[in-house]
């Protein structure tokens, strides 16, 4: 890499079925290169199916450029890729197995070149960054309550507790050309973010999400432990869905220290 200053990643990720599930349809994903999170739908296993073939399309990226290791990564161009082999993941799965019709998964991920780094999203999963002391949603959700709270037809705080705040108007589907949103943006050394599935903010509001977050910066936690306490967080509200974090802290050094 070419940057003037090298920052890398400390990253932990954990995943659980919440207090309601029968199993977990969430997927995780997280090197110093590329975190990612999918949350996948369908019923009788087949978001499971979906989740888990997104993320194995970000891994083989993650191999491939660990492989090649190119100087410059051209991070929209590889991400959007990525998410188009996944939706042909989708699509060979239920060619082979028709029970899976239907199904499909959010994904929001990022791809690190540190102080770059690509972020792609499509469904209601969500990335968050904490930078200093402001905590700022850096997705948006594809939900049908969104769009409503975009026209300015609900407010956001109806939007929180309206009963379709999960119907989605757009996720990675079989049969269904992937339209993520891609963007590239810079990084600085304290930055921390958080990718995570709507189990843990459909129950964990933003105050909180900003309270457990900037204890890592202050040195009071790690990202391992952030993870442990967001899940806890979500659990104790009651865990309807299954809850998957990843936490990344910025720090100096290269991802081989």
């Amino acid at each position: 890499m070419t940057h003037d200053e090298a920052l890398t990643l400390r990253y932990a990720a954990g995943s659980d079925v919440g207090r309601h599930r029968s199993g977990n349809e969430d997927s995780a994903y997280a090197t110093a290169r590329l975190l990612a999170v999918a949350d996948g739908m369908g019923g009788h296993a087949a978001g499971e199916v979906a989740s888990a073939q997104a993320i194995a399309a970000l891994e083989d990226l993650d191999t491939r450029l660990a492989d090649e290791q190119p100087a410059e990564v051209d991070l929209a161009d590889a991400l959007t890729r990525a998410v188009a082999a996944a939706a042909e993941r989708l699509d060979s799965q239920v060619a082979d197995d028709p029970a899976l019709t239907g199904m499909g998964t959010t994904v929001t991920a990022i791809l690190w070149d540190g102080p770059r780094f690509g972020l792609a999203h499509i469904g209601d999963s969500r990335c968050y960054r904490l930078r200093g002391d402001t905590l700022a949603q850096l997705t948006h959700d594809h939900t049908m309550v969104q769009t409503l709270v975009d026209q300015g037809r609900l407010t956001p705080e109806v939007a929180e507790r309206h009963p379709s705040r999960s119907v989605l108007v757009r996720a990675l589907l079989a049969g269904v050309a992937a339209e993520p949103d891609v963007s590239v943006d810079t990084a600085e050394d304290g930055d921390i973010y958080l990718l995570c599935s709507d189990g843990l903010t459909d129950v964990v509001k933003a105050d909180e999400l900003h309270r457990i977050l900037t204890r890592i910066p202050a040195g009071h936690t790690t990202p391992d432990d952030a993870v442990e306490s967001l899940i806890d967080l979500a659990n104790a509200g009651g865990g309807p869905d299954n809850i998957t974090c990843v936490v990344a802290q910025v720090v100096p050094g290269t991802a081989e220290d």
